[in-house]
C-alpha cells in the first residue's frame, strides 16, 4: 500500500480513473487500517513476497470470481490485474481493483480457487508482454514517464531545426528514454501535465530538473530480470449452502 501512496514506478499516476486522486484514495486505506490496528505496520512489512489468500466474493456483472494480482515487473513497473475464472482480464481500472480487495478485519479466509496458482501466473505473462507492446521500458501509457517522453518528442519534432531545438531538450528526451524518473520528478510531471497542456512549460520543467540532477535515476540502468508478484487475492463465491468445500 505504501508502494501505491508514493507511486511506485507510475503504478497510479495516470489519468484512467478520471477525477479520483488513486493515491490519496491508497494512503487513506492504508492510514485506516494501521490506525485502527497499528500492529498491521510490522505485520504487513514482515509479509514474504508471493503471499496470497481468497476472500469471500458475491460476482455480479463485470465483478467476476478470480484472482487480483500486485506485481513489478521485468522493468520495475507496479501493476494492479483482475484476471477471471477463465484467465480474461477484468478491467484496467486499478481504482476498481483496489475496490475489490476491500474486506473487513474480521473476514475469514475462503478455500482457494483450484485454478488460483494458475491464473497469477497468467497475468504476470499477460501484463509482462502488454507492457512490452505498449511501451516496454517507459512503462504503462499512463505513466508520467511515457506521457512526458511522448510529449516532449512530438515537440521536439515540432521545433526541429528552430531556436528551441537545443541540446539540452535533446539530452532530456534521452535521458528520460533511458533512465527511470526520480519520484520527485514523476510528482512535478504529473502536476505540470495534469494543470496545463503547454508543451513548452514540461519541457522548461523537464529541463530544469534534469540541469539539477533531479530528473532520472541515471545509475539505474536497465537490468534484464523476472517479473515478481508481490501478493495475490482470490475472489471466491461460496458454494451453494453456505459450505465451502
Amino acid at each position: 500500500m505504501l508502494n501505491l501512496y508514493n507511486e511506485r514506478s507510475g503504478v497510479l499516476d495516470g489519468e484512467d480513473d478520471g477525477e479520483v486522486d488513486l493515491a490519496s484514495y491508497a494512503y487513506r486505506i492504508w492510514k485506516e487500517a494501521i490506525e485502527r490496528d497499528p500492529s498491521l505496520q510490522k505485520t504487513i512489512s514482515d509479509l514474504p513476497s508471493v503471499v496470497y489468500s481468497t476472500q469471500p466474493h458475491s460476482p455480479s456483472p463485470g465483478k467476476p470470481e478470480g484472482v487480483l494480482v500486485y506485481m513489478r515487473s521485468t522493468t520495475d513497473n507496479d501493476a494492479l490485474v483482475w484476471m477471471d475464472r477463465e484467465g480474461n482480464t477484468v478491467t484496467e481500472s486499478q481504482l476498481a481493483i483496489l475496490k475489490a480487495a476491500a474486506c473487513n478485519p474480521d473476514t475469514a479466509a475462503a478455500p482457494r480457487l483450484e485454478s488460483h496458482h494458475g491464473l497469477v501466473k497468467h497475468a504476470v505473462e499477460l501484463a509482462a508482454s502488454e507492457e512490452t507492446s505498449r511501451g516496454g521500458a517507459l512503462g504503462r501509457p499512463s505513466g508520467a514517464r511515457y506521457r512526458t517522453y511522448e510529449r516532449l518528442k512530438n515537440y521536439a519534432l515540432s521545433v526541429y531545426g528552430t531556436l528551441f531545438d537545443t541540446v539540452e531538450l535533446r539530452k532530456t528526451i534521452d535521458e528520460i528514454y533511458r533512465f527511470p524518473l526520480q519520484q520527485s520528478a514523476t510528482d512535478q510531471l504529473n502536476r505540470q501535465m495534469k494543470s496545463s497542456n503547454d508543451v513548452l512549460q514540461l519541457a522548461q520543467l523537464a529541463m530544469a530538473l534534469r540541469e539539477e540532477g533531479r530528473l532520472c535515476l541515471v545509475q539505474e540502468e536497465a537490468a534484464t530480470q523476472e517479473p515478481r508478484v508481490i501478493c495475490s487475492l482470490g475472489l471466491a463465491a461460496p458454494a451453494i449452502g453456505g459450505s465451502t468445500e
